[in-house]
């Protein structure tokens, strides 16, 4: 035994055992021996070669910096399309929208389960007409959009294209996602509409319909986020995030989709957490899981198919109510994780938001917070800078290994879907909440100004509030389109896409023929609920 290692066995240490915050053990010191079974060509390589694990691009940031989005939605669409235009005059680079519970759960303002929730959690989008207002003054041909919308995805989005196509926009150049991931939605965000089967068809419909008329569209973004937000382990975030997007990709398949024609339009969306290292580790071992499973289990001859692009927002579920100005600390922190892991595209969240809809001058500050990042740390101009890290690489191969793990166990069940419907991500999730929690409340994970360090009387700050006066708006206006609209063309157009959803056409030509009429989220939605009915979740114990 050497002197050094002599030291280190004798050494004190300020706790027995030391984890990530997902608890997987972290030893006390890595060295090449950690390194072994990891040959750089193979598992590594040079960024911008295969497998990508340093990178899909091999200049980095250096050839272009990640788009800057701020996730904005708020009471009506007049409301957010002011936000929008304060932020892209502060640099933003991208929109992202944010929907309310009505909206995402397919609802119109004047429906009783709307009742208090019209506006409050993001913005009322009902008909074209909304979506027209939203982006009055913002030419669609000129940036990129993010929309945050599952189940009635399509809708959404054929609402997008008639606004594009109005103002003169073609498809064909038109570029953005639309999250359209409704597996997380059954695992973890819970809020879905139809039973998984008719949900995976509109999804496949989507990715027919965009390789021809939408080609440049990401049309879905495969969500960790949200796995995440419900309590996942970091593993499990990775696991089962790229678990749906191999269930997504053989359902285009067996829709007699060639891969090539709509893999590469899909991308990904990852929590940025606490946990510096393991976040780097994630998204590192994603790339190159991605980029193996798209050329040796689907034989995908384009290497855009193996790319594995991704968005990624800070942790919501980390900001708290109690000293939030600690935020700001712990979203730098978490953007730089991301920055570093190779991110090509990031909304940090604002300070206030454990309390509250971010105000302007709070989504102001996070995305200064992206902007001192990228000009002034120097992080962004070196690629991959922390790749050959003997801990980083060693982290990367065990996610890997971990990963590669659970996909055997869901493949055994018969795929994402079947594993849903017996409850196992979902399980999986709640046991990994638990752990957590009773690991805070023992005082074994720190929540700064939560379990430790604790001050009493916080002072106030200033939030935003959104009162009932924009569901008053939304509601005068929804009673006004029904009656200046042509309520024989909406009819015919509903009874239409009620009829196809009974066959196997694709929808989107149906759904873009109602949107032009002008029928409701709530009228399309309650059409295909005719046909399909409405998903009940089973409980797991």
């Amino acid at each position: 035994m050497s002197d050094n290692e002599r030291q280190m066995k004798t050494a004190t240490e300020r706790a027995e055992t030391f984890t990530t915050i997902s608890g997987r053990p972290i030893e006390r010191l890595y060295t090449a021996a950690d390194l072994a079974r990891i040959d750089y060509a193979r598992d590594i390589n040079d960024p911008g070669q295969f497998p990508y694990t340093r990178g899909i691009h091999p200049t980095g940031y250096r050839g272009k910096l990640w788009t800057m989005r701020q996730f904005a939605g708020f009471g009506t669409p007049e409301d957010t399309n002011a936000r929008y235009k304060t932020l892209l005059r502060a640099g933003g680079t991208g929109l992202s929208v944010a929907f309310d519970l009505p909206t995402l759960m397919g609802r119109d303002p004047d429906h009783p389960l709307s009742l208090g929730e019209t506006g409050k959690c993001g913005v009322n989008v009902t008909s074209l007409a909304d979506m027209e207002t939203l982006f009055d003054g913002i030419r669609l041909g000129d940036i990129t959009s993010s929309m945050t919308i599952n189940s009635p995805a399509a809708m959404i989005f054929a609402m997008y294209l008639v606004v594009a196509e109005k103002q003169g926009a073609d498809w064909k150049t038109l570029s953005g996602t639309i999250q359209n991931d409704i597996l997380k939605e059954f695992i973890a965000q819970k809020e879905y509409i139809f039973p998984p089967r008719p949900s995976m068809r509109l999804i496949t419909d989507i990715f027919a319909f965009c390789a021809d008329q939408v080609p440049r569209w990401n049309t879905i973004s495969v969500s960790g986020y949200h796995i995440r937000e419900a309590g996942s382990t970091a593993l499990q975030e990775l696991a089962f995030t790229l678990r749906d997007g191999i269930e997504y990709v053989q359902w285009g398949v067996d829709a007699g989709l060639d891969v090539d024609d709509f893999v590469p339009r899909i991308s990904f969306f990852f929590n940025a957490h606490s946990d510096f290292f393991e976040e780097i580790a994630k998204y590192r071992a994603a790339r190159k899981i991605w980029a193996h499973v798209m050329r040796e289990r689907f034989c995908a001859k384009d290497a855009r198919s193996w790319k594995l692009r991704f968005h990624s927002q800070t942790a919501g579920v980390s900001l708290t109510a109690q000293q939030p100005y600690n935020n700001v600390v712990r979203t730098a922190l978490q953007a730089l994780a991301a920055v570093l892991g190779g991110t090509n595209s990031l909304h940090t969240n604002s300070l206030d938001e454990a309390l509250a809809l971010p105000t302007a001058e709070a989504a102001t500050l996070a995305l200064r917070t992206q902007q001192i990042i990228a000009h002034e740390s120097g992080v962004a101009n070196s690629v991959d800078p922390l790749g050959g890290s003997y801990f980083v690489e060693r982290l990367t191969k065990d996610m890997e290994d971990g990963a590669l793990a659970y996909f055997d166990q869901i493949d055994r069940m018969g795929g994402m879907v079947e594993a849903i419907e017996r409850g196992f991500p979902q399980k999986e999730i709640a046991e990994a909440s638990y752990k957590f929690q009773q690991a805070v409340e023992a005082k074994e994970k720190i929540i700064v100004g939560v379990n430790g360090f604790v001050q009493e009387d916080d002072p106030p700050i200033e939030i935003l509030y959104i009162d009932e006066s924009a569901a008053d708006i939304q509601l005068a206006k929804l009673e006004a389109l029904k009656k200046t609209r042509n309520a024989d063309q909406v009819g015919r157009s509903i009874d239409a896409l009620r009829n196809a959803a009974k066959t196997t056409e694709n929808l989107m030509p149906r759904i873009l023929d109602a949107v032009r009429a002008y029928a409701t989220v709530g009228e399309m939605c309650d059409a295909l609920r005719d046909v399909w009915g409405e998903y009940e979740e089973v409980p797991v114990i």
